[in-house]
This record gives C-alpha cells, structure tokens and sequence, in this order.
C-alpha cells in the first residue's frame, strides 16, 4: 500500500493524476486557503511587530502568546501558501521531497501551536489560581513552556522522517500530513501515540486549566472579594473568552482529530476526499483565530496592534476610555467609603 501511495505521489508531481474532483473545486479551494493565509501571515505579523515595537508588551505572561503567533506565521507560510499553489495548479507540483517537507512543516507548526494553547491555558490558571505565597510567575517560567512546545513537537514529528510512520497526500491531494491510512502495524502504533501526546493530551490540558480557572473565579465572585460586582463582571468576561476560546479550539482540531481516529479504529471505512479535505483546512484556519481570540481579546495587544493595522485609528479607543473612567470612579468611591471622617 506504501507503495502505491508513493506511486500515486511522483504521479501527482508530474501532473497526470485524475483530478479528485472538478477544476473548479481546486480554484475554490486555492481561494478559501488564499484568503485564510494571507490573513494569518498579516495578523501574525503584527503580533509579532507590535511586540518587539513596544516594550510594555514583552512580559512573561505574553511569551506564549507571541510563540502562538510564530507558530501560526510558520503553518500560514509553510503549509498555507504552498497548498495555494498546489490546488491552483489541481495537483500536488511538489515530488515526493516536496511532500515529505510540506507535511513535515505543518505538523511540526501545527502542533507547536496547538501546545502553545495548552501552555497559554496552564499559565493563566497557574497566575490566577496559585496558592497565596507561592512564587511569581517569571520570565525562566514563560521560556520553559515555549521551550516545552517546540521540543514536543519536535520530538513527535521527526519519526516519520526515519521510519515510524510517514507522510503523505491527503484529502483531494494537494497537501501532505501524517498517513492515517495505513494498516502497517508501526504506522498504526505511530498515529495513536501522535493522537494521545499531540491532541489528548493538550486538550486535557486545555479543559482542566480553563476549568479550574473559571471555579477559582466563581469563588472569588461568591466570597465578594471585589466590591461593586466588579468580580461577577470579572467572572463573566473570562467566561466569555473561555467558551470562545474553547469552541474555538473544538472547530478547528477536533474534525481533524476524529477523522483520523475514525480512519485508524475503523479501516473499512470510506470517506469521500473532498469530505476529508474539511477538516484539514479547519485546522489551517486556526492561524486567523488564534491572533483575533489570543491576542485581539487581550486589550493591551489591541490597543497597539489595531493603531498599526489601521493607520492610527483605533474603534474601541472610546470603549477603553469608558473603562478607565469607570474603574477610576470605583476606585475613588471605594477609598472615600473607607477614609476617616
């Protein structure tokens, strides 16, 4: 079966493979991967420029949140662009080296970015929910779970570069990742680690942190540690971005990931490669989500990052204005309440 695959590869590079489906199709595809590629490399960009631009962005807790940007900005131009040209083309131009590299790159961004998540996640709840007394959160601490997500990815996509497991086409075959079809009972036991270490496991991560943050919130809320119901408003607003959050990362990996376990635990079954091609392109699309969720929602890059996409405007300049106006009122009222008379 190997075989056939690799056959169907160098056959696909020379252009003479049966298109999987009409030309049209492919132009479609090429302009939905288009628009979702440029985007990504556009807003990831700015994460990334406004960060090293502007000093009060360079804290610890934002280390993960400019990885995130990175790895995204690697999937959009190692995975997004390429697979522009190939489905433009109808068929994968790139040989059997080019297959190898391409899926190679995605994976190898794609799940340093999905970890960066689950390090992003972990970082909040350890900020929010650490004992009292416990020691900060530094900058030795945000490196190490940067450092963290590119040596798992590494680790977890470099075998199929040696023999456990390997890449190849898939979907309408104009893009290369991980082989979930093989039977091969090394590539079988390669694919169900991959599903465990690289999905399981961060989303694991994922629910417990955003879990435990949002009880910690909760029981601030009921004991009434902040006055004026600035904690219910609190709680409320991280509710928010962690449903979003959440969903988000649901849409995005969670088709991927049961198409895959759906191919290995059952093999007889057949699923349509334009069907397949779904979710491998929802998963693509996490590099236009995650800056406008991560970082977008985060006022502080907000705040500078849309003054730089928008010539100097920023829309919710007022809305910021408001804020500070009433946390400064909450402020004054509080301190007057407890003055001596």
């Amino acid at each position: 079966m190997h075989e056939e695959m690799e056959s169907e590869t160098s056959t696909a590079a020379s252009g003479s493979i049966a298109e999987v489906m009409p030309r049209m199709g492919y132009t479609i595809l090429a302009v939905i991967i288009g628009v979702f590629s440029v985007c990504g490399v556009i807003l990831n960009v700015t994460v990334i420029t406004v960060t090293l631009k502007y000093k009060q962005l360079r804290q610890p807790l934002n280390f993960a949140l400019v990885n995130l940007a990175v790895a995204d900005l690697g999937c959009a131009v190692f995975g997004g662009l390429p697979t522009v040209v190939t489905n433009a083309m109808g068929y994968f131009s790139l040989g059997r080296v080019g297959c190898v590299l391409e899926g190679f790159a995605v994976a190898f961004f794609g799940i340093a970015a999905l970890c960066s998540v689950a390090v992003i996640a972990l970082e909040r709840c350890m900020v929010v929910c650490r004992p009292v007394g416990s020691i900060s959160f530094q900058t030795r601490h945000a490196v190490f779970g940067v450092a963290v997500s590119w040596l798992w990815s590494f680790i977890w996509n470099t075998p199929p570069l040696f023999g456990w497991g390997r890449f190849e086409l898939e979907g309408v075959r104009t893009s290369c990742a991980p082989d979930w079809y093989s039977r091969d009972l090394a590539n079988v036991s390669f694919i169900v680690c991959y599903f465990l270490l690289c999905f399981a496991l961060p989303f694991s991560v994922i629910v417990y942190s955003y879990t435990r943050l949002l009880w910690t919130l909760r029981q601030v809320s009921r004991l009434q540690v902040c006055e004026g119901g600035s904690a219910a408003r609190a709680e409320a607003q991280v509710s928010c971005m962690v449903v979003v959050m959440i969903l988000a990362f649901l849409l995005t990996w969670l088709p991927y990931a049961s198409f895959a376990l759906c191919v290995i635990l059952i093999p007889e079954l057949y699923i349509d490669p334009v069907i397949a091609t779904v979710p491998m392109y929802l998963t693509k699309s996490s590099t236009v989500f995650n800056p406008i969720i991560y970082i977008f929602m985060n006022r502080q890059f907000r705040d500078r990052a849309l003054p730089f996409l928008l010539c100097g405007r920023n829309p919710w300049a007022a809305e910021a204005e408001e804020e500070e106006e009433e946390t400064t009122v909450s402020s004054v009222s509080r301190s007057t309440s407890v003055s001596p008379a």
